[in-house]
């Protein structure tokens, strides 16, 4: 165990469209641009940073498209702001993977996904 790990503070998307990704979470999240470089875009969530990168690295390895989604991300919000979260990423032409649903563990949820396919959820505790 890693024991002196006390928090986590960032997640990083890596990207093969950079802008195409900067305009798509610019546009649909009002989170604070923290930095911003030409190959790189941290938002601040709350305590958290979400940085989406150019991948420039050997070790970055290549998108793995849809069917091998490189990560997901769950954003909270209230439950009777699901909906309408849902409904905004229709009005904005975002691929929805499954509509506003009540899950068993508690949780209702709405998943999308980014333009390059990493999975995105919002959801709620119910």
């Amino acid at each position: 165990m890693l024991s002196p790990v006390q928090s986590l503070t960032y997640t990083i998307v890596l990207c093969d469209d950079i802008d195409r990704m900067k305009a798509f979470y610019q546009d649909l999240f009002s989170f604070e641009v923290d930095s911003e470089t030409d190959e790189s875009l941290a938002l601040r969530a709350g305590t958290v940073l979400l940085g989406l990168r150019k991948r420039t690295r050997h070790y970055d390895g290549r998108s793995g498209g849809k069917e091998f989604p490189g990560v997901q991300l769950a954003f909270f919000v209230s439950p009777e702001e699901v909906e309408a979260c849902h409904q905004i990423l229709l009005s904005k032409g975002v691929e929805i993977l499954d509509p506003p649903a009540d899950q068993p563990r508690g949780h209702r949820t709405c998943y999308f996904s980014d333009p390059e396919g990493n999975v995105l959820e919002v959801y709620a505790e119910i």
